[in-house]
């Protein structure tokens, strides 16, 4: 395996690509995780993945995602992918914010940044594309939840967390799921299908796009949630990782998921960041491909990790600034190296078993 990436695969994608090459007709899925600025170390591979694997594509790709996957699958059904997801990177990265910035400050500019990643002709192209057909996870909040008080939410919050060490199945109590999608209007895509937690699907809109992913983005205590969403019942949505943080869901495809993550690591939701045995189910990744930095490649960036939302407090501007800028250069390297995996087929032999993750 080309060493700045590691592959990992459930058992049938691992038989089907070794049978066949790594070719884009195998994939009808691909999914995007929350996580901020992680997704930097993934920027060349979006724009490979983007821009060429799927550039040709005929048949629908469904994909899906929360939070920063929202965004990345929007700028990828948008009307020039690669520009939209340049165009994100470099606003992204470049974010910079006051000392004693107020939650309602960092709302207006996650608002701002979006207005100028994803243009107007970008918003329909999103809405009306029938080969790239979105999927945005948000969650809708209930109880303490709903409130923009930080003490008030906060309680909300730790109450949340401490039912879902519990049991998974408690977050119901406190947050609902809701799948905005494009196309589909009846509701025909196997998404449809999820049982795991009560789940809600409501049509996306060129009216609603952007509130819609404000609100996967929407972190508790950070970005304000948003109140209303054209088409979808009143109430307060906040950031689609609360529930879906990693996606542990069934993807409900007979071909295979394509599924860039910025480490070897599967949680299922916000909350079980913390709960060391918590992991994605195996029986939904039987037929995932996930596309990870190497731990070569992580060693060799600055400060030897992955960008991420701590970077905020823990450097100053510019040295976060220039920190951001070698991640998603370096992130090329992911590409490259990918690119020789579907041309060439170098590193197939050496696909991992996904199993050994979760």
């Amino acid at each position: 395996m080309p060493n700045s990436i590691d592959v990992y695969a459930g058992k049938t994608a691992r038989n089907l690509i070794k049978k066949n090459g790594f070719d884009q007709s195998l994939f009808e899925v691909m999914a995007g995780a929350s996580g901020g600025p992680k997704w930097f170390t993934l920027f060349g591979l979006d724009k490979y993945i983007f821009g060429e694997f799927f550039a040709k594509r005929k048949d629908p790709l469904y994909t899906i995602g929360s939070s920063a996957g929202s965004w990345r699958m929007a700028c990828f059904a948008s009307k020039d992918p690669v520009k939209s997801i340049e165009r994100l990177a470099n606003l992204y990265s470049h974010e910079t914010y006051e000392p004693n910035v107020t939650i309602d400050e960092v709302t207006q500019s996650a608002v701002n940044m979006l207005n100028k990643v994803l243009l107007k002709d970008d918003i329909e192209a999103i809405v009306n594309n029938k080969i790239i057909q979105t999927h945005f996870i948000v969650a809708k909040a209930k109880g303490l939840n709903k409130s923009e008080n930080k003490w008030i939410q906060s309680a909300g919050l730790l109450t949340a967390a401490t039912a879902n060490y519990f049991s998974r199945k408690n977050l119901t109590h406190f947050f609902d799921r809701y799948i905005f999608h494009t196309q589909n209007k009846n509701f025909k895509h196997p998404f449809f299908q999820l049982i795991d937690l009560p789940t809600h699907f409501v049509p996306a809109s060129t009216k609603s796009i952007q509130s819609i992913l404000i609100a996967s983005g929407a972190i508790p205590l950070i970005i304000n949630g948003v109140t209303n969403i054209d088409g979808a019942p009143e109430g307060i949505y906040r950031d689609g990782g609360i529930i879906d943080y990693h996606l542990d869901l069934n993807f409900f495809t007979n071909k295979l998921v394509l599924y860039p993550h910025f480490f070897p690591i599967v949680k299922p939701g916000w909350f079980d960041k913390a709960i060391k045995n918590r992991n994605a189910s195996i029986s939904n990744y039987d037929n995932v491909v996930l596309v990870t930095p190497s731990a070569s490649h992580v060693e060799s960036l600055p400060y030897k990790k992955i960008s991420d939302r701590t970077d905020f407090k823990n450097l100053d501007d510019q040295a976060r600034i220039k920190y951001w800028q070698t991640v998603l250069s370096e992130s090329h390297k992911m590409a490259d190296d990918f690119k020789l995996l579907v041309e060439k087929g170098e590193g197939i032999d050496q696909i991992k078993e996904i199993e050994g993750i979760l």
